[in-house]
């Protein structure tokens, strides 16, 4: 059975609301056959980034960068990582109080070292996330997660 791995640092209420929407998109009914891991970015390890098929990481933006959480969690599995995971779908969420640019430009540049493949636009977020924003990351949640169905 495939799976997908969720990494991420969850701080605050609208970090929390975003998770939660990627999750129960991840886990929609119509997603079958896909297991779903999920993972706060400081207990995730290697070893669940090569059980994983695909992933999906969500992280706040902290002084212009992603957070620390995630950026240790990208630290501990690079190398083990690297050769093993290219290839592999991957879509993110960020959400920052004014600014994510530097969090956006973080994560593409690691994970295009890890050689993984974008599977949907990431979704990114200032301020308070509305609606629209909850939505988008249910469908991000479903789109990578349907990706994996066989």
């Amino acid at each position: 059975m495939p799976t997908l791995l969720i990494v991420h640092h969850t701080p605050s209420p609208n970090c929390q609301a975003m998770f939660e929407a990627l999750v129960t998109g991840a886990t929609a009914p119509e997603i079958e056959g896909v297991r779903v891991v999920r993972r706060a970015a400081l207990a995730a390890t290697a070893s669940d980034v090569l059980a994983a098929d695909g992933y999906l990481l969500g992280t706040p933006a902290n002084l212009g960068y992603m957070s620390g959480a995630l950026k240790h969690f990208f630290d501990q599995v690079y190398y083990p990582c690297l050769d093993e995971t290219r290839g592999r779908p991957f879509g993110y969420y960020v959400h920052g109080g004014n600014d994510v640019t530097g969090a956006v430009r973080g994560i593409e540049a690691i994970t295009t070292g890890l050689g993984w493949r974008r599977a949907a636009e990431a979704v990114t977020v200032t301020g308070e996330p509305g609606k629209a924003d909850v939505e988008a990351c249910w469908e991000l949640g479903a789109t990578v997660a349907a990706g994996l169905m066989g």
